[in-house]
């Protein structure tokens, strides 16, 4: 029975370490991402990101996380943002770069330094908006008209609340570290920002990946700066 236990410690301690976090960022260089080192590098331990106004974007743009893709997985990430729009992409494919730099489509976990973005789920280069904040959805397949060149093959459904949109709103803090944390299982994906669930989607589609890559994301628009440090990847 001891050696049975044993063995059983063993077996538990191997799963334990193929579920361990997955080193993202050495809070030293941008060693394992790829992006234009103009606008990212690392400043104190973060992964920072900047633009200017003397040399303004021209197209949203991203610093690619090349250590391989996520399927299902549980990231925690904190960030911190003056002025802007940003966002963490996953499940995501890589385009064709753009004069700025790369270009990414697919799922965002957008936040800004605004009141109506962050938390939100949305399709970069796709289907916009899935959820906005304190929404629960599920998004549905249907037949796009053919006579209808601005029809959808698809449509959100807003089946229930996560949350108080005003609610979530308040426990952002301006300016200052927020903790973003995604999840997503099969065709469910989470998010919540310092706690307080924000979105909960089903994707029914066959459009909605179920694998790709991590991204960061500096928005066209005003200057503004970015960070990102603490990174846990568990798959």
């Amino acid at each position: 029975m001891k050696r049975l236990t044993a063995l059983f410690a063993l077996l538990i301690s191997a799963v334990l370490a193929q579920a361990a976090d997955t080193t993202l960022f050495n809070g030293k260089d941008l060693t394992g991402w790829e992006g234009n080192s103009e606008l990212w590098s690392v400043k104190d331990g973060t992964i920072t990101g900047v633009t200017t106004a003397e040399k303004p974007l021209k197209h949203n743009t991203f610093l690619v996380w090349k250590g391989g893709t996520v399927g299902d997985f549980d990231l925690t990430v904190k960030y911190r943002i003056e002025k802007g729009n940003s966002g963490i992409q996953y499940r995501s494919k890589v385009e064709k770069p753009g004069e700025m730099g790369p270009i990414i489509s697919g799922y965002q976990a957008d936040f800004e330094a605004g009141k109506t973005y962050s938390g939100i789920l949305y399709e970069e280069r796709g289907r916009g908006i899935l959820a906005k904040r304190g929404e629960k959805t599920t998004i549905k397949p249907v037949e796009k008209d053919p006579a209808n060149a601005k029809s959808t093959d698809f449509k959100v459904e807003v089946t229930g609340e996560v949350g108080k949109s005003d609610e979530i709103q308040a426990s952002i803090k301006n300016e200052d570290w927020n903790e973003y944390r995604i999840v997503a299982k099969g065709n469910r994906l989470q998010h919540f920002i310092n706690g307080k669930p924000t979105v909960d989607v089903t994707d029914e589609t066959t459009v909605g990946a179920k694998e790709g890559v991590l991204a960061l994301q500096i928005h066209q628009g005003p200057p503004m700066v970015v960070q990102f440090k603490d990174f846990e990847l568990k798959r």
